[in-house]
């Protein structure tokens, strides 16, 4: 089983190497439910992250399960709002990259802060992807159905997150490791993406 599991994760820690920068935010449309819920699912950088939260909060277990997806979802929708000022923010895709990197590295590691630490850092991560989001987004469109979508979508990933992290950790203790290893490896692909773009 641990041989099928470590070729599995070489596997995929291939794939993600091959992965090119992520392109979630340029050209999307803005206009719709669908198109809210179809965002964070289009590009590598929201989907990894957004999974990678829920996961570490579900593997690092107690309050965090729900805390910590409820703060990035929170400072996702403050971020969304920022990103509506359309003031240049150069650096946001390489915050959003390397978010990834940094939950991926943490789950890797196991490292299991106290929830105020945890929280700080999501919060951050959040608010990141949200300001892309916003950037493209009309202000003072939070209460339409893109925006709904984008939070529905954003709230079903870090489920989807929490539910994997009980099957990763039952009887296997690396596996928590490797899929941090990928995300973290995945989070480096794109900010070296975003560093030659």
């Amino acid at each position: 089983m641990t041989t099928r599991l470590a070729g599995l994760s070489v596997a995929a820690l291939g794939l993600v190497l091959l992965a090119g920068p992520a392109a979630a935010h340029p050209g999307h449309d803005h206009g719709g439910l669908i198109a809210g819920v179809l965002h964070p699912l289009s590009g590598a950088d929201h989907l990894a992250a957004m999974l990678a939260v829920g996961l570490w909060a579900g593997i690092v277990g107690g309050v965090r399960r729900w805390a910590w997806p409820a703060t990035f979802v929170i400072a996702m929708v403050v971020g969304v709002v920022a990103g509506w000022s359309a003031l240049p923010a150069p650096g946001v895709e390489m915050e959003i990259a390397a978010s990834i990197a940094a939950l991926g590295g943490a789950i890797a590691l196991g490292w299991s802060p106290p929830l105020a630490i945890g929280a700080i850092a999501i919060a951050a991560f959040g608010a990141a992807h949200g300001f892309a989001h916003g950037a493209g987004m009309a202000s003072g469109a939070l209460l339409d159905p893109h925006a709904a979508g984008l939070v529905a979508a954003t709230a079903a990933l870090h489920a989807a997150g929490l539910a994997l992290a009980p099957l990763l950790v039952r009887g296997r203790p690396l596996a928590p490791r490797l899929a941090g290893g990928a995300l973290a490896s995945l989070g480096f692909v794109l900010v070296a993406g975003s560093m030659l773009t």
